[in-house]
């Protein structure tokens, strides 16, 4: 076994120092001693090392001691305690007091080398793991949301004020692919959470016989096929954000079970009798009409009131223009770097079809857009030939982002009817999107449910 690791090995015997230097070296460690807890903080100050193994009874500081100094100055580093006092009550203060593990003499050989090696295989796991989040947690920070837009820059001000008061609820509204969920998690990152504890449920996603216990969890038994207990996105989200995106897709049967989440900050596993704490953020966000839904009886009032507590609204990228060349740029810089390859810039007269294009499908249209044209491209600039982008509508045809909708259909009496009347309302929307489904339905203001 070979490995850069180094190992200090702390004992006022010099005996037993040599003998588990002979250990670990011939296991392919580096090793150094020290004879007492004094001299091994002077080591730690010269040098770096990886793991300690200290005996617990030493004169003038001893293992438990140095345990409290360690975890002080670094409370990540490796701490073995040996000795040969062992009881209880010792091995219980010891990992108390933060060891990672404890070991009795005589050491057998193999028992200390598995210890180690395992001890520095967690530390290697918890360094790229928290390098990971690091890199997260810059990833979604406000920095990385690009903007020059005064309307995106009120967005971003009320964003960042609402994220110092982490246990506020956020409602985000925004059309489809404005950047709800990114906004989200700035909102997130800002609040000085773990990366780990944003979790976000997909409200439209999810059937509604699931969504509950996707949510809340189940106990076993609660109901046919709940063979184990399950801890639901609520329990994922601890300490943390839930995103409940699409929110205006919510079952209106399963709407009192969040809105008592929000108002007594409890909730129940299904078929659980005891509630259990809600002690996270919510941050909810839809791209429709709440207050149209609650007058039609689709989403409740009093819960539309308490979610929106602190409003957000997340304006289309075509009332931003501004901001995009250099989300263009932004979106080929990361492109540049996934795909390893020099990308093209954008031409002029390819940025003037973008700046003239009306984005139905907002930030999220224009980052796939531009993937598709990165792929396509031969290594010149991206020229507009390189764009797929949807057909604007020619003069005549019907406009669906107009103040104003014409439709001129044409029947005759015999294929007259409401049915008909349906069928060419939605192929006229789905002509307007491109056959994207989930574009038409908003664009009638139909629940996707509806529309299919």
């Amino acid at each position: 076994m070979s490995s850069d690791a180094r190992i200090l090995v702390v004992d006022d015997k010099q005996s037993f120092c040599f003998m588990i230097k002979g250990y670990l070296e011939d296991a392919g460690y580096q090793v150094a001693c020290a004879a007492g807890g004094h001299e091994a903080l002077a080591e730690l100050e010269q040098d770096n090392f990886d793991l300690i193994l200290s005996d617990m009874v030493m004169p003038g500081m001893d293992g438990l001691a140095l345990l409290r100094q360690v975890r002080s100055r670094q409370s990540q580093l490796p701490f073995v305690l040996v000795t040969a006092h062992g009881s209880v009550d010792s091995a219980v203060a010891a990992m108390k007091e933060g060891a990672d593990d404890y070991l009795l003499k005589p050491l057998n050989r193999d028992e200390l080398l598995l210890v180690v090696e395992r001890l520095l295989e967690q530390a290697r796991l918890r360094v790229s793991y928290n390098l990971m989040l690091d890199t997260e947690r810059e990833k979604f920070s406000f920095q990385q949301i690009t903007s020059i837009s005064p309307a995106m820059g009120k967005t971003l001000a009320a964003a960042r004020q609402v994220a110092a008061s982490p246990r506020t609820t956020v409602s985000l509204y925004g059309e489809s692919g404005a950047g709800k969920e990114v906004l989200a998690r700035a909102i997130h990152v800002a609040s000085g959470l773990s990366m780990t504890c944003f979790v976000a449920v997909n409200c439209a996603a999810i059937p509604e016989t699931l969504l509950e216990s996707e949510l809340f969890g189940h106990v076993k038994g609660a109901f046919t096929g709940a063979d184990s207990e399950r801890a639901g996105k609520c329990s994922r989200a601890r300490g943390g954000t839930l995103f409940l995106d699409e929110i205006g897709d919510m079952p209106l049967s399963l709407q009192p079970k969040l809105l008592r989440l929000l108002e007594e900050r409890v909730y129940e596993k299904v078929g659980a009798d005891s509630p259990l704490p809600a002690d996270f953020r919510i941050i909810v966000a839809t791209h429709r009409n709440l207050d149209e839904y609650c007058e039609q009886g689709i989403f409740r009032r009093d819960l539309y009131h308490r979610l929106n507590i602190f409003p957000i609204v997340i304006p289309p990228l075509r009332d931003r223009r501004e901001d995009i060349p250099q989300l263009a740029e932004q979106f080929l810089n990361s492109l540049r770097k996934h795909q390893g390859k020099a990308l093209p810039g954008l031409s002029q007269a390819a940025l003037d079809q973008l700046l003239a294009y009306d984005w139905p499908g907002n930030v999220r249209e224009l980052r796939n857009l531009l993937e598709h044209a990165s792929i396509v491209t031969n290594g010149d600039l991206i020229q507009p030939e390189h764009l797929s982008l949807q057909q604007q509508p020619s003069p005549g045809q019907a406009e669906p982002f107009n103040d104003r909708i014409s439709l001129n259909f044409n029947f005759s009496p015999e294929d007259f009817s409401l049915d008909a009347v349906n069928r060419q309302i939605m192929d006229w929307a789905l002509a307007q999107c491109s056959n994207n489904k989930s574009s038409a339905a908003r664009l009638l203001k139909a629940s996707r449910k509806l529309f299919y």
